[in-house]
């Protein structure tokens, strides 16, 4: 196995164990890190907490979708950090530390996937899994400069791998190159179901709103521009007649309850320490009313409704992946939640709906990052990433 001189922090420093993989196959030659929720062969699985690290046996077997990869030919080199219980967009842990974003110094990398997100930006490796159930591939790709999609919601298999929120949980995966973003699709996702043409381009001008300034909004300019020269002008559309803050609510709310459901026993029974903000979003879920729960379920199928009706069955909306680059790391906790709740009122859209969504490094403000995103119908998970390469490549 690799041996990786970790410089950003990203990898959970476990005792190096080799892991098999095929010597041959579509991603033959690639290295791959994996976020510490999945099970893999010969390691334990910390979830970014030192009592799960404690508790958790050393596994016989890997996640089914982290063996996918081994047979596809690519090599395994470390388990990346995570923030605790994946329960976070800001890639700040009290146990493991802060990975360091080396494409945006002193700013933080986003989470809950953040080793991952850092591995890759420092050139660590070729791939690297990470997982999304509110952003946490899709932020830290925006905020690290990388190519990332949270999949259709159950696209790709989830057994071996912690859990969060069901409902909204996806595995995702980011890549630095856009050939070799394209080469994992098909390993990662497998074939679309059927062939599919996306041609149709939409604008959520709502989604644009929520950009932290114009400064934003002028930054990405180019991006769309690039994205126009593939697709044609899009039409302006708004996603959430009632606002995107209802869109927000929504998935609070079911995401806390079903993250309550999967840890709260836990939580009750061991008391943690957690990092700050962590064990606060577990117990807005454990208080929520029932009532309020099913009436964001409800809301949620029929936005889900309204979203794919807009899409059909060719187009692809085009949004921001977050309201700006990457926060400072030192940037005071009120100020780092305002900023997590704008950014979950745009990423949020893909989550409430199930339909996969695609970041793509294609614009730079401040000398930091900033990611545009494509969504697409359900089931176009592979056209959608042949889609962003051909738009990579159009520059």
């Amino acid at each position: 196995m690799k041996t990786i001189r970790d410089e950003v922090g990203a990898f959970v420093p476990y005792e190096p164990v080799d892991v098999a993989h095929a010597q041959g196959g579509p991603l033959a030659g690639l290295t791959l890190a994996v976020k510490d929720i999945y099970d893999v062969a010969g390691y334990r699985t910390g979830c970014g907490n030192p009592i799960k690290l404690a508790e958790s046996p050393v596994h016989r077997t890997s996640a089914p979708i982290v063996q996918r990869m081994l047979d596809a030919g690519a090599a395994f080199i470390g388990k990346t950090n995570t923030d605790e219980l994946a329960f976070s967009l800001n890639g700040q842990n009290m146990h493991t530390g802060s990975p360091v974003n080396v494409r945006a110094p002193g700013r933080i990398t986003g989470g809950s996937s953040s080793g991952s997100a850092a591995a890759m930006a420092a050139g660590y490796c070729d791939l690297a899994l990470g997982s999304d159930t509110g952003g946490s591939v899709r932020a830290p790709a925006s905020y690290c400069g990388l190519y990332g999609i949270r999949p259709s919601h159950g696209r790709v298999p989830l057994e071996k791998t912690m859990p969060l929120a069901p409902s909204y949980d996806v595995a995702g995966y980011f890549a630095d190159h856009a050939e070799i973003f394209q080469r994992a699709a098909p390993v990662f996702l497998g074939d679309d179901a059927r062939p599919r043409s996306l041609t149709r381009p939409l604008r959520a001008d709502d989604a644009f709103a929520m950009l932290m300034s114009e400064r934003e909004a002028a930054a990405l300019e180019g991006a769309e521009a690039r994205i126009a020269s593939v697709l044609g002008a899009p039409r302006p559309v708004t996603v959430a007649g009632e606002g995107l803050e209802t869109w927000y609510w929504v998935f609070r709310h079911i995401q806390a309850s079903e993250a309550w459901q999967s840890h709260g026993a836990w939580i009750t029974g061991h008391d943690p320490q957690m990092t700050p903000g962590v064990r606060e979003r577990f117990e807005f879920g454990r208080d929520l009313a029932a009532s309020d729960v099913a009436a964001a379920t409800a809301r949620r199928a029929s936005m889900a409704a309204e979203l794919e009706d807009m899409i059909g069955e060719d187009g692809v909306l085009i949004l921001p992946s977050v309201p700006s680059i990457a926060p400072k790391r030192d940037i005071s906790g009120d100020e780092l939640q305002a900023f997590r709740e704008r950014a979950l009122a745009i990423l949020c859209i893909s989550g409430n709906t199930g339909l996969p969504q695609v970041s793509l490094p294609l614009a730079v403000l401040d000398d930091c990052p900033l990611g545009i995103s494509l969504i697409g119908p359900r089931g176009s998970d592979g056209a959608l990433v042949a889609l962003a390469v051909s738009i990579a490549g159009a520059g």
